[in-house]
């Protein structure tokens, strides 16, 4: 499945400014390895004609990418791609741009240690915090993902929408930052393995209402509990995808 749904609505409104273009491009290259670690990207000239833009441009575009932990500018010498191990990876461009570049068992796998670490504390904060209009939008996106006109397109949109709205009602602003993260999970479980029929749409849907039914008690530990049966679950899927692929 395409990453269509990761940091969409940042980089498409991004992507048609000239800046946004550049950064775009510039940041896929160095992700993709096209730019390696330790390389000295092209020189401002070849830059400009390459992309048609201002100076004031390209810097700022330089800028963007130096914020987020790609390169660094060195006097005398240019703009350095920088170790990975200073790649701000709770960006959502630098994630869409693993993704685009196509992502291994291993990223995957750090992103479910994430989701695990966060997401059951964030169920729990929305146990004692969530208003009942919060609570009511939660389990009408629950019952949503049951609906068998479904694809699996439509379903991962759902449980985006509602991992997102859990981050959201938990009130608090460190959890709210971690929605890229939580999307580039659930796209790269779609997309490994994406649920085949009616009856594990219901499965999922279930899954998420015991989540709902917990924080409706107020019932903090059951709703950390309930999310972490969900990251595991689809912590699995991720597994049995990439088994299944090795063994096509």
């Amino acid at each position: 499945m395409p990453s269509r749904f990761l940091g969409t609505r940042k980089t498409e409104r991004k992507s048609r400014t000239s800046h946004g273009h550049v950064v775009d491009a510039l940041g896929k290259a160095i992700v993709s390895g096209a730019f390696p670690v330790g390389t000295i990207l092209p020189g401002d000239n070849e830059l400009l004609e390459r992309f048609k833009v201002s100076r004031t441009v390209l810097r700022e575009s330089m800028k963007t990418l130096a914020a987020k932990g790609l390169v660094v500018p060195r006097a005398r010498v240019g703009t350095r791609v920088t170790d990975r191990i200073y790649w701000n990876m709770f960006d959502n461009e630098v994630l869409n741009w693993h993704f685009e570049s196509g992502v291994n068992k291993e990223f995957l796998l750090h992103l479910y240690d994430i989701r695990m670490a966060f997401e059951p504390l964030a169920a729990s904060l929305v146990a004692e915090r969530a208003s009942s209009e919060d609570i009511d939008l939660l389990r009408r996106l629950a019952v949503s993902m049951s609906a068998p006109h479904h694809s699996a397109d439509s379903l991962a949109v759902a449980d985006l929408h509602f991992h997102l709205a859990i981050t959201e009602a938990s009130q608090n602003p460190f959890v709210r930052s971690l929605g890229g993260l939580i999307e580039a999970a659930l796209v790269g479980m779609f997309r490994m393995s994406a649920p085949a029929s009616t009856n594990d749409f219901a499965n999922i849907a279930d899954t998420h209402m015991a989540i709902v039914d917990a924080i409706a008690a107020r019932d903090g530990l059951a709703a950390h509990k309930a999310m972490e049966f969900v990251i595991v679950e689809g912590r699995q899927q991720v597994l049995s995808g990439f088994a299944a692929l090795a063994h096509a």
